[in-house]
């Protein structure tokens, strides 16, 4: 028998998860369905973690709009949901004359979206008034764009306490629970949901946020008329070092993202990247989910990341690599036409409760509350209206960082709990609380990701080396797990077949 609900979401990206989170506030019935092991596996997890100001998109475009409200509000929000976000700045950098040229258009641009503060300076003006950009010593640019307000933020911990406060407010949320098939019902359960677990769920209204897939979605429900063409970036992760702000190169026009750039992350390190690959030629054989989720990372292009950063800041090649990962953007627009498409962000007329968010590339993260607010009004209009809860609770509170408290307050908290005087990961300085905290999470997620990019742990320069033997023998020593059932990410990626002398 089906499970029953009034609003089914599709995906438990930023933007899947700020929904949920936004539809908690009301009298409804919501669950979310996600594929993943986990929330923020996909491209909510493999970007730049860059919080935009907004003169990067087409004025007039929902893209620009919903930019700019986004990152307005992201500091607050940040801080109701217990998230680290930090307003940077942000420099972009002209190399020649039409690089120049590029940045008076974003600055036009920008100041036409409602961007704040927003300046062109000559490279000795930055070098003034910008302390980062003295640091960035040698190199060949010429001038910059100066934003003050861009920022960066920790995408993994958003995702998750956006989820988890939806939860906290009655939002069902289904992982491991992939869509198999879509059919329309009648009345109160107009979509009919099926998944590849064999649970079977129906709602009157059917939120479709699922990213790289979103036009299968979309499709599977009765409007065919999207595709979406997936572009891969790589990136370097350095160990940490001191890089304030993130630094772009002016973008290039007709390329697939906004060039390679710097991007200093909430923990210290340094991100390198992306690269933009169009993969609409059997990066993975024959198999086209595969081509979606191809995260490969490749020498050819890690090598020409680094010759990229260089030209930004020439002593970064000084610096250890310490990993790399890639992203998928879920782009609309060709690899002939390039460039972003606007938000496709509508109640589809012709499938009636069906509210469909395609081509979600960045600035989703930034924008993914108005995001969010659009899609409540669109929803409340499916419904007929909405009822808001009395004891909608807005606060998320994450988990204790011991390493960022007082030496006093370290003590008092191993007085109060030993726990936290056991250290499981050297590298970051994560003790055995945090661990358990993790592993308790409120959505149930088990595999060493989930604990990963909820503590912190196996992200050091030692990659996991010291520490993940630790967490796995918790979670069979104190959590019940065997072996073989402990997985590294989704399924398909188990770590271990059994115990061995």
């Amino acid at each position: 028998m089906a499970e029953q609900y009034d609003v089914i979401i599709i995906g438990a990206g930023a933007v899947g998860c700020a929904a949920a989170r936004e539809l908690s506030r009301y009298s409804i019935r919501t669950a979310v369905l996600e594929r993943g092991s986990d929330v923020a596996g996909e491209t909510t997890g493999r970007n730049s973690a860059v919080v935009h100001a907004g003169f990067n998109n087409r004025p007039g475009s929902l893209m620009a709009k919903l930019c700019v409200s986004g990152n307005e509000g992201f500091g607050a929000a940040c801080k109701e949901l217990d998230v680290p976000f930090r307003e940077t700045g942000k420099l972009v950098l002209a190399f020649d004359r039409n690089d120049e040229k590029t940045l008076e258009k974003l600055l036009a641009d920008g100041q036409k979206n409602g961007c704040r503060d927003l300046r062109v300076l000559s490279r000795a003006e930055a070098e003034k008034a910008v302390p980062a950009a003295a640091a960035l010593q040698t190199g060949s640019w010429t001038g910059a764009l100066w934003s003050p307000h861009t920022g960066i933020t920790n995408p993994f911990l958003y995702c998750i306490a956006l989820a988890e406060n939806a939860a906290a407010n009655g939002t069902r949320f289904y992982l491991n629970t992939e869509v198999s098939g879509i059919s329309r019902g009648t009345g109160d359960s107009a979509f009919r949901i099926f998944t590849g677990s064999g649970k079977e769920f129906s709602a009157r209204v059917l939120i479709n946020c699922a990213g790289l897939f979103a036009d299968r979605i979309s499709a599977m429900a009765g409007a065919d008329r999207y595709t979406l063409h997936p572009c891969r970036g790589e990136y370097f992760i350095l160990d940490k070092n001191e890089l304030a702000m993130p630094v772009y190169p002016a973008p290039r026009k007709g390329e697939g993202g906004l060039g390679v750039h710097l991007t200093p992350t909430i923990e210290g390190n340094i991100i390198i990247g992306p690269s933009a690959e169009y993969l609409e030629t059997g990066a993975c054989g024959s198999d086209p989910e595969g081509i979606r989720t191809d995260y490969a990372c490749t020498r050819e292009v890690m090598d020409q990341l680094m010759k990229e950063a260089v030209q930004l800041m020439p002593g970064i090649a000084r610096m250890q690599p310490i990993g790399n990962y890639a992203g998928i953007r879920p782009k609309l627009t060709s690899p002939e036409e390039g460039g972003y498409s606007d938000f496709v962000i509508r109640a589809e007329e012709d499938v009636p409760g069906l509210i469909n968010l395609i081509g979600i590339e960045s600035p989703g993260l930034t924008a993914s509350l108005p995001i969010a607010r659009m899609v409540c009004r669109l929803t409340e209009e499916a419904l007929g209206g909405l009822s808001e809860k009395p004891d909608f609770q807005p606060l998320h509170k994450g988990i204790l960082r011991f390493r960022e408290q007082s030496p006093e307050r370290q003590a008092q908290l191993i007085a109060e709990d030993p726990e936290y005087g056991e250290i499981v990961c050297r590298c970051q300085q994560i003790t055995k609380r945090e661990i358990r905290q993790a592993i308790e999470n409120p959505l149930g997620a088990r595999s060493i990701s989930a604990v990963k990019y909820r503590a912190w742990a196996t992200t050091g320069r030692c990659n996991g080396g010291y520490c993940l033997p630790k967490i796995v023998e918790i979670l069979i020593r104190e959590y019940g797990m065997k072996p073989e059932e402990i997985l590294y990410r989704n399924e398909g990626s188990g770590m271990f077949s059994g115990w061995v002398k």
